[in-house]
């Protein structure tokens, strides 16, 4: 319990001494607490016999500190203890006018009554020129307060500075460190998770198809992680890295933009390729290394189809009909077949007038059922012409879904 609430019990207790004497204490630990000065002065003129003149500079001081912080309640305490020390001085127009500050403020006050009719008592029976009719208080006192000590300073310890340092360093351990990535069409994001790497300290090696970062643990080993191939080269001068306070962050900028990459690296190396790890021995959560395994990508588009005998190759249809294939003689003199002519029905390909593909989707929109030319319409208008289906009975189930060929990202506009 401290001294403030020692104070209250003894004055609760009417032990009003030991309050005077707790309330000190108190004050001396925070001579601007308000309270503690109406709670003395309050001791003070419960004394037997009263210390008044002690009880009215408390209050006084209690009513500077309190119009300082605008609280009209502490204002009206504290006027209302002067008012009653006043009394106790036999200054009783004094007092009558801190009773009056007090009913302003707060009219309800109990004893505010009954300390003015004591007030009028007094005053009847003195003469017209006697002192204590006279008024010589303000609404404020122009007193000093009690100044507040300032604490000298302490010397800054020698074993502080080292927690300090320590707090600096690398605060997650190493086996709790991990990693992530994402990707955009454009750069693939590699986030190193660990709070309180030294940006002075680390090094970051972005190479064309690697990338590498190290630093030191408080332990004293070096913390060492690396992707080493990366899936696909990646443009150095573009890609960038940063350091903040709980990860290291590095922004990769793809050679090929528009590549997705299935993984951050290649495949791995064979089991005997040694894993990343620290120098005093432990593995850490690195990714091993791996070997690039990035190849052309030459394959044509696949496009979605319904056809239950696999995609079209799109792409040699278009071509055969760029083409301008000889008729086959009826008599077979050329000594050809007609394999040609063979060929493009293989295709299922006529030849029409104008442009060679418009006729092929003309002909089969033709001689197709309703059914089919519904599902057509419908599969090509809702996926923004990028699945053409004859399955009605498939289409008809709901909308169809934009479907881009790979590597391509359908965007609207």
């Amino acid at each position: 319990m401290d001294q403030a609430a020692r104070g209250a019990s003894a004055l609760a207790a009417a032990d009003f001494s030991s309050a005077v004497t707790h309330y000190t204490n108190a004050i001396a630990s925070n001579p601007q607490a308000v309270d503690y000065y109406i709670k003395r002065s309050t001791a003070y003129t419960r004394l037997s016999p009263a210390e008044s003149a002690s009880a009215l500079q408390d209050s006084e001081v209690a009513v500077v500190l309190a119009n300082k912080r605008g609280k009209r309640e502490l204002i009206a305490q504290s006027q209302l203890r002067r008012g009653i020390a006043l009394f106790g001085l036999e200054r009783w127009a004094d007092a009558l006018k801190c009773f009056d500050w007090v009913s302003k403020i707060d009219e309800k006050e109990k004893s505010l009554k009954i300390w003015v009719i004591k007030c009028d008592g007094k005053l009847k029976g003195l003469d017209e020129d006697d002192e204590r009719r006279k008024v010589a208080v303000k609404e404020i006192p122009e007193i000093e307060l009690p100044k507040v000590a300032k604490p000298a300073p302490q010397p800054v310890a020698a074993p502080k500075t080292e927690e300090k340092a320590a707090v600096e360093g690398v605060q997650t351990p190493a086996s709790q460190i991990r990693h992530e990535w994402y990707q955009t069409s454009d750069t693939v994001v590699v986030t190193l998770f660990a709070k309180g790497i030294p940006k002075e300290k680390a090094t970051i090696e972005i190479q064309q198809d690697s990338v590498a970062i190290s630093f030191p643990l408080p332990t004293g080993a070096d913390f060492h992680f690396s992707l080493d191939p990366l899936y696909a080269n990646i443009d150095t001068s573009a890609s960038t890295s940063k350091i903040m306070t709980t990860k290291a962050e590095l922004t990769l900028k793809k050679m090929v933009p528009g590549l997705k990459w299935p993984s951050i690296e290649g495949t791995e190396l064979s089991p005997d390729e040694p894993a990343t790890s620290t120098d005093d021995g432990t593995e850490s959560s690195a990714v091993k290394h791996a070997v690039p395994t990035i190849q052309a990508n030459n394959s044509v588009p696949s496009y979605p189809t319904s056809s239950k005998s696999g995609p079209k190759n799109w792409d040699k249809v278009v071509e055969n009909l760029k083409k301008k294939p000889k008729k086959a003689k009826k008599d077979g003199k050329d000594g050809k077949d007609d394999s040609e002519s063979d060929s493009q029905q293989d295709d299922g390909i006529d030849s029409d007038e104008g442009d060679g593909v418009n006729g092929f989707f003309s002909r089969l929109y033709k001689d197709a059922d309703p059914d089919v030319k519904r599902a057509m319409m419908k599969s090509y208008q809702e996926s923004n012409g990028t699945a053409l289906s004859t399955d009605w009975n498939e289409v008809k189930r709901g909308p169809v879904e934009t479907s881009p060929p790979d590597g391509m990202v359908a965007k609207k506009w």
